[in-house]
Order: structure tokens, then sequence, then C-alpha cells
């Protein structure tokens, strides 16, 4: 009885395997948090005059010494934290441009930030109210959003924001989805019962996931299920999300392109306070008409009587009734045929409002 007692102890000690684990799962949300901390670091550049602040980073210090107990001595944390206040000063001195994005980093909206520019910071939001408050308020320069997929259509919240904003359309980006299914080095796939990713991403991959007799979880972001995937050392588990999201978060991908339409393309806008510079070659604008028959088609026929070509037509219901109709259209504002059809169209509708006139660019 004794040594049956001794031998389920024995079975409960941790394995080297289970620490090394465990250091690797800290060490991921140690990198996580640096890479916020730097960020949020950056923003502050946005709300004060300097870049130095001793009283600041004194305080700081001071914390951290306070804090620093047992195995963490106050020197090493004093040290440690000297070096990130040092990088911290260093990225608000050069000022990079940022810009809000949706999701965690390794999100499509962060990849469409990069193919429009690669030189910007990207910051995560949760919500897509704080892009727009974050552009709107100067702390972000920038803000990419989503406004319509292929396979699922309209981005219903982006779109209704986009009717209230004063922002301006500076850029676009139309570029190819592909999902992979991730999941933590060693895994066997034939463990992997349940997979986390944002619905429209499991909705596009659901024959997949059917079919290889996988659950589906909701989660708020493609690469959020993979961050949590990987700090979480989740077992029997994966994300669907992409493959920048696996290099950052040190996954395996299991399989690409696991989505069912092979033509999964995501087009995204981005957003500034102030206009283009640019003379772009895509224009896009809101408006509302009466409420009578043909309203609409006589908007349009001004349009196409100029000969500039629609690419996108939506609507976003605002009320019972009211309707707030979406156009892009091929051009530039400085062309005298798109600023005689802008003017026409502005006297002929309600709202009219030309959100900008911009580069798109398609990956």
């Amino acid at each position: 009885m004794i040594e049956a007692e001794q031998d389920s102890e024995d079975s409960q000690l941790m394995t080297l395997k289970d620490i090394r684990e465990d250091i690797d799962r800290i060490d991921a949300r140690i990198l996580a948090l640096l890479t916020e901390r730097m960020e949020r670091a950056l923003l502050t550049r946005r709300l004060k005059e300097k870049v130095e602040d001793p009283g600041r980073e004194a305080a700081v210090l001071g914390r951290v010494r306070r804090a620093s107990r047992g195995v963490l001595g106050a020197e090493f944390s004093e040290d440690l934290y000297r070096r990130v206040l040092g990088e911290a000063r260093a990225l608000q001195a050069r000022d990079p441009k940022t810009v809000g994005f949706h999701g965690e980093h390794g999100a499509y909206s962060e990849m469409a930030a990069w193919h429009w520019n690669a030189g910007t910071v990207g910051i995560p939001c949760r919500e897509f109210s704080e892009i727009f408050d974050g552009v709107e308020g100067g702390l972000f320069d920038f803000g990419v959003v989503p406004v319509e997929n292929s396979l699922g259509g309209l981005v219903g919240p982006v779109n209704e924001m986009l009717t209230e904003t004063d922002l301006h359309v500076v850029g676009a980006v139309d570029m190819p989805v592909s999902h992979c299914l991730l999941a933590l080095h060693g895994s066997d796939h034939r463990e992997i019962r349940s997979v986390y990713s944002h619905p429209q991403a499991l909705a596009q991959c659901r024959r997949f996931l059917a079919r290889n007799h996988l659950d589906p979880v909701s989660f708020y972001d493609t690469a959020g299920a993979a961050k949590m995937i990987a700090q979480e050392r989740a077992k029997g588990a994966a994300a669907v999300a992409s493959r920048l999201a696996a290099g950052i978060y040190d996954l395996e991908v299991i399989k690409e392109d696991v989505q069912d339409a092979a033509s999964n393309r995501t087009r995204f806008l981005v957003l500034a306070r102030e206009a283009g510079e640019g003379p772009g070659n895509k224009c896009s604008a809101v408006f509302s008409t009466e409420d009578k028959a043909g309203a609409l088609f006589r908007t349009l026929e001004i349009f196409a009587r100029a000969d500039i070509n629609l690419t996108r037509i939506e609507s976003v219901p605002k009320g019972p009734g009211d309707y707030a109709i979406f156009v892009d259209f091929e051009g530039a504002e400085r062309e005298d045929r798109v600023k005689s059809a802008i003017e026409e169209a502005a006297a002929a509708t309600r709202e009219f409002r030309l959100l900008g006139c911009y580069e798109e660019r398609k990956v």
C-alpha cells in the first residue's frame, strides 16, 4: 500500500519536459508583453512634448526595484529595465507612423497594412471602434479595416461606421486570404479535436473542418487564436490563421489552404484624418437617395454617362426605409469627367460625401 502511494506521488512530479514547456509558454508571454509595452511607449509620444522624461523613468525603476524579490534580484531587474527604457526612447525618437488594425499581430489586417506601407508600425485593436477612435483622436496615423470578402460579403460593422465618420480613405488593398491549420510543434494531428478562429474564418473552412471531424470554436481573431494556442500550450487544439501568425507564435503549419474556396479575397481600406495627396486610381463615396422609384438608378446613370466604371455598389441600412449607398469607381478626382460626375451626383442625392480618392493595390 505504501509503495502504491509512493508510485502515485512520483507520477505527479513534473518532468523536465513539463518544466521546459512551462518556460516556453512564459517566454512567449514575455515577448508578447515586451512588444505591447513598446507599442504603448510609441503611442505616448503622441501625448507628450519631449522624448526624455527623467521623472517618469525614475518612478518606473523605483517600482521595479521594490517589486523584485526571491530569485529576481533588484540589480538585475533595474539593469533589464534600463535597457527596456532605452529602447523605448530610441523608438519614440524615430517616431514611425502607426496604423491601427483589428486583431493580434499576424492578423490579415496587419498583412494588408504591410502591403500598403511596410514602414508603418501596426498597433493591435480588439474592436473596430478602437481603430476609428484612434485615428480620429490622433493616436494612430492610419487605420486599416476590412470592408468586404469575396465569400462572406460585406463587413457590416465597418461599413456602418464609415457612414458616420469624418475620416478619409487614403488607400486600399485587395489581397488573397489563405488559411492554415496551426498547432504546437510536435503535435499529432490525429489528436486534434478543436479548432479556434474568427467565426468568418471558420465559416470559410466549414467543409474542411466537417470532413476531418474537427469542432469549430469561435474566437475574436484568427491571429488571436494562434496566440492563445501558443501561450496556453493547448493540447488537442489548433487554430485557423495565417502563415505569418505561425511564424510569430512559433506554431507548426499542419496544413495550408484549408479554406473551402480557392478564390478567397478580402478588401481593406486605409483611413486617415487628412485626405490623400496623390492622384489615386480609385474613389469611394457614400450617399442617400430619396425613397422614390428610380432614384438610385438615376444616380448611378450619372456615372454611366461619364463612362466611369463602378466597381462596388453596396447598401447599409441607416433606419426604417433609409439606406446609405456605397460606391467605388475607377478614376481620379482631378479628372474632369470624374469631377463633373461627382458634382452632379452630389446635387441629385442626399448627404453625398466623397470618402477619398486613392491608390488601390491588388496583391
